[in-house]
């Protein structure tokens, strides 16, 4: 076994791959930028080595800079995680050439599979089912149209390249395909490097189904079960579970045969996944899947198949990297209960899942479930990369059983600093449909408002928040002196865009009563704060931003100061704004330009992902304060618009 290998890559994967590592007794070197010098993944390693600035151009593609480390370090081995660098055929093929092994497979199983169109014709040799489609090497713009009416709409526009959902748009009909195709190829060459796409039937009520495969050096490959991964916005997966619901054997055997056949087309050696798409619009049937695409790297949704199996996917990959075969045959794999894995982003799912950053002022994961990630509390969410905050995994012997644990862990889970995604995770976890098994990767776009959906803050949240900020949660010998009128003071507190003045007012009996709007509240002090004789159904903590409850829903307070009222403008109704630091890539608009509610004036690019802001009416571009290129900060104003309203 390999006694030092370098990680090439950040976050929770790097950390995922340090325990196993650990484990194992093999030592590790980090890389970071200069926005992780003090990352999480930097501190757990036993090395670590710099590369560069923020900017992954400048850091986690520099294929160079971190084979030299590794070199420099006495690595033998690479990991890639996934992501940047880990499906780059040349960066493999430089490791092999400056003797380090690559842990994954070979830089020609990566050629095949990394071109989506190539793949699939590859898939069709072997007896793969795929998607009707265009997969030519023709990309005119008028070819691609008429292509796309041939296969009929809707259809799916995919960057050859592409993974994550990026440079991927799903197109209803002709008179938006010009604008989507440009938009998607837009994203794929800032993403991948290549604007290149292809073109497929996009199925009506799709299931998105994976199966994890595992080749080795000596010919053998098998199949660890499928992940059923429908639940998506955005094209990127959200919730992923394992087994798939409602998976008849028959169709699971199918499934993995073609698996292992795709793998064993491209004499696969490591950790692969062949992504399927699934007819869900009845019962699944062995004629109903096909193929997508194959990710030649471990996958973001792993924990879900190891909770399952029992199998350690990180140790498999190190131990066919050395040159040893696969630890268990098919036969002697099985699936043992039931696994979800829910994905913790640093985003407003209220907002369009717009990703947010800001310093994890407080971040607690219960004891109850695994928690992948490579953050702390003190860490920060920074517009460099993925906004990804945790991986939270459960296990139970049944779907119900660990779908019941997995609303129990996100009610557990407290992260304040950044708006998250946690309450949107919460009804996902307790969507009728989805708690019957009945998913598919429409169901987040056709319930959103629902799912998306903010219950406001009770009085009884004010005057817990009240409270807490007011540093009356602890009893105390005495609570101050007051000489004739009974001790009395008044607070501003803001929870999202909403402000309330609540008056606390101390009883003389060790208690008080507190005031927000026409209502009054007894509040009493013993061992834990109680309301009106009730403890909460939440826990209350004190942070660098304020205080925040966490339970059933997560809801975050900060006391308004206001002298720094002014501070806020925002631009006025008609100001549009950056929602967060990046670049413009496109002005759309001119000054005195007319326009139309949900015209595309600018486009951002920001956390590798392009944002359209629009005219949220219909007026008139009065001033312009944005250039193609250009860098923004959050909050600036970039347009204003005047209504014709007006």
């Amino acid at each position: 076994m390999f006694h030092k290998i370098l990680i090439a890559n950040r976050g929770e994967i790097a950390c995922r791959v340090i325990d196993t590592c650990r484990q194992m007794g093999v030592a590790t070197v980090a890389v970071y930028s200069d926005a992780d010098a003090n990352a999480r993944h930097v501190a757990m390693a036993d090395e670590a080595v710099r590369l560069g600035p923020a900017p992954v151009a400048e850091s986690y593609l520099k294929g160079d800079a971190i084979i030299q480390a590794a070199l420099d370090t006495g690595a033998q081995a690479v990991h890639p995680g996934y992501g940047f660098l880990s499906e780059n055929p040349e960066f493999a093929q430089a490791l092999a050439d400056a003797g380090l092994v690559f842990i994954g497979p070979s830089a020609e199983a990566i050629r095949a599979m990394g071109l989506k169109d190539a793949a699939k014709a590859l898939m069709e040799q072997a007896d793969v089912p795929v998607v009707p489609g265009y997969h030519g090497a023709d990309q005119g713009d008028a070819l691609l149209a008429e292509e796309a009416a041939k296969i009929g709409y809707p259809v799916l526009i995919k960057a050859v390249a592409g993974g994550g959902g990026k440079g991927m748009r799903l197109v209803e009909n002709a008179k938006d395909f010009a604008q989507e195709l440009a938009s998607a190829r837009s994203e794929a060459a800032t993403a991948f490097g290549n604007s290149d796409v292809l073109v497929e039937k996009f199925i009506t009520n799709p299931r998105h189904i994976e199966i994890q495969v595992f080749g080795d050096t000596h010919g053998n490959a098998v199949h660890l079960f499928e992940r059923d991964c429908s639940l998506q916005r955005r094209h990127q997966k959200v919730i992923e579970e394992a087994p798939a619901p409602d998976m008849p054997e028959e169709v699971r055997a199918a499934m993995g045969k073609a698996a292992v056949r795709a793998a064993k087309a491209i004499g696969y050696a490591g950790a692969g996944t062949i992504e399927f798409i699934v007819d869900g619009s009845g019962p699944l049937r062995t004629d109903g899947f096909w193929f997508m695409e194959m990710n030649t790297r471990l996958q973001v949704e792993h924990p879900v198949t190891e909770a399952i199996t029992g199998q350690d996917l990180v140790e498999w990959q190190l131990r066919v990297a050395n040159g040893e075969p696969l630890p268990k045959t098919q036969d002697a794999l099985s699936i043992n209960g039931w696994a979800f894995e829910a994905r913790i982003y640093a985003e407003d799912a209220a907002k369009g899942f717009l990703p947010s950053i800001g310093t994890l002022t407080h971040l607690t994961f219960p004891s109850s479930a695994r928690a992948d990630t490579g953050v702390r509390t003190g860490d920060a969410i920074t517009p460099h990369y993925d906004p990804m905050i945790a991986k939270l995994v459960v296990h139970g012997p049944t779907r119900e059983v660990a779908l019941g644990k997995l609303t129990t862990t996100l009610s557990q889970t407290e992260v304040a600093g950044c708006t998250t995604n946690i309450g949107f995770l919460r009804a996902l976890s307790q969507h009728e449909g989805f708690a019957k098994g009945e998913v598919d990767t429409g169901l987040i776009a056709r319930d959103q408002d629902a799912l998306v959906a903010e219950i406001p803050p009770t009085a009884e949240d004010w005057a817990l928040a009240a409270i807490f900020m007011a540093r009356l949660d602890k009893p105390a010998p005495h609570q101050g002196f007051s000489l004739w009128t009974p001790l009395k003071r008044s607070l501003h507190i803001q929870c999202k865009d909403e402000t309330r003045v609540v008056t606390i007012e101390a009883t003389g009996t060790g208690g008080f009563t507190v005031t927000v709007d026409d209502t009054t509240i007894s509040v009493f002090n013993e061992a834990t704060v109680k309301l009106n004789g009730r403890k909460p159904a939440c826990n209350a903590v004190m942070h660098g931003g304020g205080v925040s409850l966490f339970g059933p829903r997560t809801l975050h307070f900060n006391a308004v100061d206001l002298l720094d009222r002014a501070a806020s403008e925002d631009g006025g109704a008609g100001g549009i704004i950056a929602p967060m630091p990046g670049a413009i890539k496109e002005v759309m608009v001119v000054e005195g330009q007319a326009v139309a509610q949900g015209d595309t004036l600018l486009i951002l690019e920001a956390m590798k992902m392009e944002h359209r802001l629009t005219a949220p009416f219909d007026g008139t571009v009065v001033a312009l304060n944005a250039v193609a290129g250009g860098q923004v900060a959050d909050g600036t104003v970039l347009a204003q618009i005047e209504s014709d309203a007006e």
